[in-house]
């Protein structure tokens, strides 16, 4: 019998269903309660208040790039607790929450601390939060301020549009305290600016009160002639005309005069420093230089040096004078030469120095007093010696010698102490630092930092910064940084654009080339 059965055909249906969750809150709310509840907690936050945030190093990595790269690439990886000196203690309370809810309350009480705050641990959402939040704060008495906290930790946009309100309520700004605390420059670029809101004859009125704040004799001579004395509103007020002679002739006394400011727009102001780091190897001898901005948090390149130089010392003098010392040339020789880097100059090269004593590489150096330069250490079976150039004599002097034999370390000046960190004592790459203070002669030795490191640059800001280098198995990109005041080293959250080692840095003030990027 036949079957007539028949068999029915296959529904047609969908392979797989993609289902996605409409909503994290949930999920946010369950981190929360772990971590209010210490539970699964990994890692503990703590202030300079000695207050203690608990929390989970997985979370704080997924939305800091700074947690990412403290839990990843440094010490901090293994431990269960964390100094955060550099945060305000409400702060750091607020951001840990964000991070775990996704929601924070900006108000004008914690914005001033809050923004940095947010910046330090790259928390981009928030920061642009607060600057917009900051921008309908704008009112006369306080654009300048805001205008300051915008410049410093890269707000463009805040930055911006602050500027764009001095400008059009130039005539109650200009009669505030924070007017005062505008630099040179930038009282310049307001004044000459096409978008500046007041009369032409009320620029004019102003423009003497302004021009005694601006520090004319500390800009290069050839800046005034070139620039400031053929702008019309100048050359148009006799006052004006007596701050640019009084200028000129500051350039022409002796320089034992320039030490003592005779008024406040010969006194030099506190500047904006940068960290230039020159010369190195990898794996290919260089004489680029790099400088990094710890406003912007990035790394530029600067001028290059006349030679090649590896395990080259660096430090600046007055100011204004950077002085590349010894080390390796490309062919492997060890230098005594010298080179200079004249900051205040329209064109920036390097030029030849007086030479040391004695040929030096892996060495460290140093200017004590913003003057006096000191050569420290080297591959040689002195490598516990110094030496010290003293400029009004024009030659090198052996000074006192060193506790330890160290070779390819760092040094660095704050307060008068000279700071000799890490480098090689021939057996082993060093952790140890110790410090050298010169009316008594003595050497102590402070906290180690955090990795042993050796052919590193070192500059300082009141901090001392410690750059690149090596350990004993890889060059590094890493930066730490040094605060004597507790003792203590921590991490920078930037690496360099390159991992480099036997390289040289410096601190100084940001001149004006280095403003937005520096082009030959």
């Amino acid at each position: 019998m036949q079957n007539t059965h028949q068999i029915p055909e296959s529904r047609r249906c969908e392979p797989a269903k993609l289902y996605k969750k409409s909503s994290f809150v949930d999920i946010y709310a369950a981190l929360q309660f772990l971590r209010n509840g210490e539970i699964f907690c990994d890692i503990k936050l703590e202030t300079d208040e000695n207050n203690v945030i608990f929390a989970h190093k997985v979370v704080l990595a997924s939305a800091s790039p700074y947690f990412y790269a403290m839990f990843t690439n440094f010490s901090e990886r293994n431990s269960k607790l964390v100094v955060l000196k550099q945060i305000d203690s409400t702060a750091l309370q607020l951001l840990v929450n964000f991070i775990y809810s996704g929601e924070i309350l900006i108000t004008e009480k914690n914005i001033q601390v809050l923004l940095p705050a947010a910046d330090f641990l790259q928390l981009q959402e928030v920061k642009e939060a607060c600057c917009d939040f900051a921008q309908t704060l704008l009112c006369p008495n306080n654009c300048i301020g805001i205008y300051a906290i915008a410049d410093l930790h890269g707000c463009t946009k805040l930055l911006t549009s602050s500027e764009l309100y001095i400008q059009q309520h130039f005539s109650e700004v200009v009669g505030g305290n924070e007017f005062l605390s505008l630099s040179s420059e930038q009282v310049v670029r307001l004044i000459s600016s096409d978008k500046l809101i007041v009369p032409s004859e009320e620029k004019k009125m102003y423009l003497p009160q302004l021009m005694e704040y601006v520090r004319l004799p500390l800009t290069s001579k050839s800046y005034i002639s070139k620039k400031v004395v053929e702008e019309p509103l100048i050359k148009n007020c006799l006052k004006c005309k007596d701050y640019i002679d009084e200028a000129l002739h500051f350039h022409n006394i002796h320089k034992s005069e320039k030490l003592i400011p005779q008024n406040i727009r010969n006194k030099p102001r506190h500047g904006d420093n940068v960290i230039l780091i020159v010369g190195g190897y990898d794996n290919e001898y260089r004489k680029i230089t790099e400088w990094y901005d710890p406003k912007m948090d990035r790394w530029n390149y600067g001028p290059e040096m006349i030679t090649s130089r590896v395990n080259t010392g660096v430090c600046v003098v007055n100011d204004n004078l950077v002085f590349a010392v010894g080390g390796y040339n490309y062919q492997g020789e060890p230098l005594r030469s010298v080179d200079m880097l004249d900051l205040t100059s329209d064109s920036l090269c390097w030029k030849p120095s007086v030479d040391m004593l004695v040929k030096r590489s892996n060495l460290g150096v140093c200017a004590i007093n913003n003057y006096y330069i000191y050569a420290v250490g080297g591959s040689t079976l002195q490598s516990d010696t110094v030496e010290c150039y003293y400029p009004s004599l024009d030659t090198w002097n052996p000074v006192a010698k060193m506790s330890v034999h160290r070779r390819s370390a760092g040094v660095g000046v704050l307060n008068g102490v000279l700071y000799v960190v890490g480098g090689h004592n021939g057996f082993k790459c060093l952790s140890s630092v110790e410090a050298y203070t010169p009316s008594t002669g003595v050497w102590t030795t402070i906290a180690d930092m955090h990795m042993p490191r050796h052919l590193a640059g070192i500059a300082l800001d009141d901090l001392l910064y410690v750059v690149g280098g090596e350990d004993e198995t890889s060059f590094l990109d890493s930066t730490e940084c040094y605060n004597p005041k507790t003792n203590t080293w921590s991490l920078v959250a930037a690496s360099m654009n390159h991992e480099r080692t036997s390289i040289g840095g410096v601190a100084f003030n940001r001149p004006r080339h280095f403003k937005n990027g520096f082009h030959l």
